[in-house]
């Protein structure tokens, strides 16, 4: 089965929170996804969905998602809730995922509208896809990143430091490989090489 007929009808969950920098390199993605016949949930986290940074305007986020998926992004968590106990995804990817939410996925806290979407879906046993953004994954969330490595049914997109000379911590993951880790993680496997 190639990777186009294994996206096909898929119900993704995608979530995006406050990485607003590379914002931008996951619109594309999740245009793909859609155009390969997945069926796209998009949902935002509260920073994501109402913060206009220079990097754009929350509305436009809101506007381009719509455009691409066809349906309203979820901005709430009584909108999410309802992922796990109705079923309505497959898989969740979250992407880009700053250090903020690793840090409460890890944790277990579910307070934004993404987080509480891993939780609802996590429940189910179903497949958590991660794909790291954050300034402080070689200090502060190393052991977060370490502690979702171990977690059952939670796959991280392969990453590496995106600025080693003027950011040493920062890491992110290769958003072109977001499919292929989707892929994987529908086989219960972890996508290799995982450090880039």
């Amino acid at each position: 089965m190639t990777e186009n007929n294994t996206l096909s009808g898929l119900k993704i969950g995608f979530g995006i929170t406050g990485s607003f920098c590379t914002i931008s390199k996951v619109l594309p993605v999740i245009e793909d996804l859609a155009n390969r016949g997945a069926d796209i949930l998009p949902i935002l986290s509260k920073t994501a969905a109402e913060t206009d940074t220079r990097f754009g305007k929350a509305a436009d986020l809101k506007r381009m998602l719509e455009g691409i998926t066809g349906k309203k992004p979820l901005t709430e968590i009584t909108e999410v809730e309802p992922i796990g106990p109705k079923g309505l995804i497959d898989i969740m990817a979250v992407a880009p995922c700053t250090g903020n939410s690793i840090a409460k996925i890890a944790g277990g806290i579910s307070d934004t509208p993404v987080t509480v979407a891993v939780k609802s879906h996590l429940r189910n046993n179903r497949p958590v896809v991660i794909a790291v953004s954050t300034n402080d994954g070689l200090s502060g969330n190393i052991k977060n990143i370490g502690a979702l490595l171990t977690r059952k049914n939670i796959y991280i997109v392969p990453f590496g430091q995106d600025d080693s000379r003027n950011k040493e911590n920062s890491l992110v993951s290769d958003f072109a490989l977001i499919a292929p880790t989707i892929t994987s993680a529908l086989k219960n496997t972890q996508l290799q090489p995982l450090l880039i």
